[in-house]
């Protein structure tokens, strides 16, 4: 698995399976959220899948489908109510992991600002950048 972490309570990954779940338990994970439409690429588990083995494993899942470069308001405010309500620290999963990070920044650019924004997804290898100029010009 790849899971980087943006802060000491939210990291993201690319798409896990039932299997990882072990693993991102004893790694001191609470909560995984989904953010990965089912079907989105052929063989990928559907998010029931990895809900079962995370719920078994005494996990709090939740799942924010958001299809690529489609975020509307109600997905960005149901991901901010995960993160708010979900116990942490929290994995989030996509495909890559970006979409999870660009929605963690669209979340938190209020709260945190650009600059800090910027500098703690691009040490967690994803560059947010563009996003945050877009995000200043409002």
């Amino acid at each position: 698995m790849d899971i980087r972490s943006i802060t000491e309570d939210f990291a993201v990954s690319p798409q896990i399976a039932p299997e990882d779940i072990p693993e991102i338990k004893a790694a001191g994970f609470r909560s995984i959220l989904c953010n990965r439409p089912d079907h989105e690429d052929y063989g990928q588990p559907l998010q029931d899948e990895v809900a079962e083995a995370a719920r078994a494993a005494g996990l709090e899942m939740r799942w924010v489908p958001i299809v690529s470069g489609m975020v509307t308001p109600d997905a960005a405010e149901a991901f901010r109510a995960a993160l708010d309500e979900m116990p942490g620290p929290i994995l989030a999963y996509c495909r890559s992991g970006t979409r999870c990070t660009m929605l963690w920044s669209l979340t938190k650019f209020d709260e945190l600002g650009g600059a800090r924004i910027v500098e703690a997804t691009r040490a967690a290898g994803y560059d947010m950048a563009g996003l945050v100029r877009q995000l200043e010009r409002r």
